[in-house]
């Protein structure tokens, strides 16, 4: 049985927080020659649109074709990829987005609708809810495919009622994954393009013959997708940056040891550079989550991508107390926190900073990357402290709806023309003056 060297850290001993530091130090820069490629890219794309696209297609994913429509996929193919799939494919893909649809349903209810009211004066105040025309969606497709993004992307973006929904993914030698094109059918989505890296993003940002330009960018890529989305910023919108994937488990000591290896194994599988931490008060507890790790680590097939990221970026630390682990978590602001707990919701309250929580044994963070509902595109690198997931809020937009009534131009004229002729703006403070009764 190979040892796996992931780091022990303990909160007591004097050099917690220097290695503390380490552990948690990445940096979102990509390499200075990745960003000079990427821009030179997207100026190509929007200089000679398909013809770049094509010939950046044909140089990085081995995919020939005489012109961008020939990369398109129809609406029938994806219905036929469906088709395709093994029954219990079918099933788990349509179960899937029926949960992922019922939450975005109700998180439409809750802060998707537009509202207005009226003041005393009869002056009717309010906010405009309104949907993106187009939006555009990349779906991985290099080492792994991910049907599950297909689903988390598109579907609040259908339900928050995007008109038109373009979803491009990279075949890497011209190999099309059936069920990523059959979660695009289930998904509703509007057209689909066999393209990838930088230069899909800047066909979807600044539009070429063929691919249409769309409002917004979402979904996750390498480092090129990365830099291009950043790039392209502010010409488009963008949900997020996303780095390495993360997972903190918060542990009392009560769940099967295994049951948290396997957890933490869950994100290191993704790449090198993903983070799996265990916070835990029970030094006898952190020692049977290291045995399980070492016996259970041979029989993953990605076992040298776990090992890399256990022992490069994981770490077990042993808390003083699960409030101080509670504490160190909100610092942390993991992508994914599980509260694996026989009490999770003694500590919830505590928690203020994290992507997604995940209450109780039984809730492993997979079960959220799949099903669940809550949608999987969550912020990284510590960025939870300021971000939210993916939700339909990211693919609508708000407008502020102001009548003002003649009763309330009195009132709020003066107010208005007293701070226009303090900041020196004459025509600002007259435009308000000319409304009110002399």
């Amino acid at each position: 049985m190979a040892t796996v060297n992931i780091p022990v850290l303990n909160t007591a001993f004097a050099d917690f927080e220097e290695r503390f530091a380490r552990l948690r130090s990445w940096s979102a820069d990509t390499d200075a020659a990745i960003e000079q490629r990427v821009a030179d890219i997207l100026a190509d794309v929007q200089r000679r649109g398909d013809a770049a696209v094509l010939e950046y297609t044909a140089r990085f994913d081995g995919v020939t074709a005489s012109g961008v429509a020939e990369l398109e996929i129809t609406k029938a193919e994806l219905a036929a990829a469906f088709e395709a799939i093994t029954p219990a494919q079918r099933a788990a893909l349509q179960a899937a987005a029926a949960r992922v649809r019922s939450y975005h349903e109700r998180q439409l209810e809750a802060c998707g609708r537009s509202w207005s009211y009226r003041d005393a004066d009869g002056s009717l105040l309010g906010q405009k809810v309104t949907p993106l025309d187009r939006v555009g969606i990349y779906v991985p497709g290099g080492k792994a495919t991910y049907p599950s993004s297909v689903l988390m992307n598109a579907i609040p973006a259908h339900v928050a009622g995007v008109g038109e929904i373009i979803m491009v993914v990279p075949t890497p030698k011209g190999e099309r994954n059936a069920l990523v094109l059959a979660a695009a059918h289930v998904a509703g989505v509007t057209r689909t393009f066999t393209i990838g890296g930088a230069q899909a993003v800047g066909a979807l940002a600044y539009g070429t013959a063929t691919v249409p330009a769309v409002d917004k960018v979402t979904g996750p890529g390498n480092a090129y997708v990365a830099s291009a989305k950043r790039r392209v910023f502010g010409q488009v919108g963008i949900d997020m940056i996303a780095g390495p994937s993360e997972i903190l488990v918060l542990a009392d000591g009560t769940t099967r040891p295994d049951w948290v290896a396997m957890d933490l194994f869950s994100q290191a599988e993704h790449d090198e550079l993903a983070q799996s931490i265990l916070l835990c008060p029970d030094a006898a507890y952190i020692d049977r989550v290291r045995v399980e790790i070492d016996r259970l680590i041979d029989a993953m097939p990605r076992k040298g991508v776990i090992r890399a990221s256990l022992e490069g970026r994981g770490a077990l630390i042993q808390t003083r107390s699960m409030e101080e682990a509670c504490a160190i978590s909100n610092r942390v602001a993991p992508e994914h926190l599980e509260v694996s707990s026989a009490e999770p919701h003694r500590w919830e309250p505590l928690l203020k900073h994290a992507g997604a929580i995940f209450l109780g044994a039984y809730t492993s963070e997979s079960l959220g990357d799949y099903c669940a509902g809550p949608n999987h595109v969550l912020p990284t690198a510590g960025t939870a402290r300021f971000s939210s997931p993916l939700g339909v809020y990211d693919f609508q937009k708000r407008s502020s709806l102001i009548e003002v009534s003649e009763a309330g131009a009195q009132t709020l004229g003066l107010i208005a023309a007293e701070l226009a002729y303090g900041e020196g703006l004459q025509a600002h403070a007259q435009a308000a003056e000319m409304r009110l009764k002399r």
